[in-house]
């Protein structure tokens, strides 16, 4: 999902579109899955959005989405 994401910002960049990286943060948490609801009330209760790095969220992610495959 972030290959894509990054794709398509990448492409809208190069078209003269521009994101803060608070508004991809913000993006990319809206388009999680139901199921990981949680994960999101989470790090929006626990950081400041407005400064949370892309990379950091995306590892925060990649972490949460690892310990779910080990439960299952």
């Amino acid at each position: 999902m972030i290959t894509r994401f990054t794709d398509i910002v990448n492409g809208l960049e190069a078209l003269g579109k521009t994101y803060k990286e608070s508004e991809k943060v913000m993006k990319i948490l809206r388009s999680l899955p139901s199921k990981w609801h949680t994960k999101v009330t989470a790090i929006q209760e626990a950081k400041d959005l407005t400064k949370l790095p892309l990379e950091k969220l995306i590892g925060s992610l990649m972490t949460y989405e690892i310990n779910l495959a080990k439960k299952q």
